[in-house]
């Protein structure tokens, strides 16, 4: 049962792979000139929310929001648990309603299409060149005084094992907030890891369903001014475990 549970997803993940590289292909002439004018980028995004939608739609993944507190004013910063690429593809849609950039690795540039639409928006993280890295939180200021929220997932990396525990958190979303006064959101997605894992793991599981989101209370610049970077790492780890454990409590008992 388990292997056919598993040919089904890998026929799943090869779906997902044509609707994403058909809508790829489409969009490819919007996002090539987006990075000739840097005014351009606002439009861009636009863009990317129609993307996300298609994504949602043609691979049958409504959206369902099992929490929805209100977002702080613009900018600020979105941290959110990594256990899918849903999670980059779906986050557009689900919160349009501010312009925002993710702050990713640079692994990702390799990739000839990924990479137009990667850099048009979005900003690089070269994790084994320090220089560089550096760098990535230059441009994240940057495009935070421009009026950019940036989405951080402060575990790094999809995590392979456990999921959906989280891994810990690194402290560089938070020494960003600190840094330029302005606010965090944090969001959970619970149920990501299961309707499209990674597709390294041929037979993964992958199938439609609802995506269940949890857009937590912000924490407000004045909370953040007066808290450690600490702090405010096991208060964003606390907020976004507390659905998973919820959600999947078999899975959470180690923890």
């Amino acid at each position: 049962m388990q292997q056919i549970k598993g040919i089904f997803g890998l026929i799943w993940k090869l779906y997902i792979a044509l609707v994403f590289f058909v809508f790829a292909v489409l969009f490819y002439p919007f996002f090539w000139a987006l990075q000739l004018n840097e005014s351009w980028r606002q439009f861009g995004f636009k863009i990317f929310i129609l993307w996300s939608w298609m994504i949602r739609i043609f691979c049958f993944y409504p959206v369902r929001f099992k929490e929805n507190a209100p977002l702080p004013k613009a900018p600020f910063i979105i941290v959110a648990n990594h256990s899918s690429y849903l999670d980059i593809f779906l986050l557009p849609s689900i919160m349009p309603q501010h312009p925002f950039a993710f702050l990713g690795k640079a692994e990702i540039l390799r990739y000839p299409i990924v990479r137009t639409y990667f850099k048009a928006l979005n900003i690089p993280v070269y994790r084994k060149d320090k220089s560089k890295a550096g760098q990535a939180f230059v441009q994240a200021k940057k495009a935070i005084e421009s009026g950019w929220s940036i989405v951080i997932f402060p575990e790094g990396t999809i995590s392979e094992v456990n999921i959906p525990q989280l891994l810990p958190f690194k402290n560089g979303a938070f020494r960003l907030a600190k840094d330029l006064k302005v606010p965090i959101l944090p969001l959970t997605f619970t149920q990501n890891f299961h309707l499209f894992s990674d597709p390294t793991i041929i037979l993964g599981p992958a199938h439609p369903g609802v995506v269940d989101v949890y857009v937590h209370p912000f924490i407000s610049a004045e909370e953040i001014e007066v808290s450690t970077v600490d702090d405010l790492s096991k208060k964003c780890f606390d907020l976004i475990e507390a659905p998973l454990k919820m959600a999947h409590p078999e899975l959470m008992k180690k923890m």
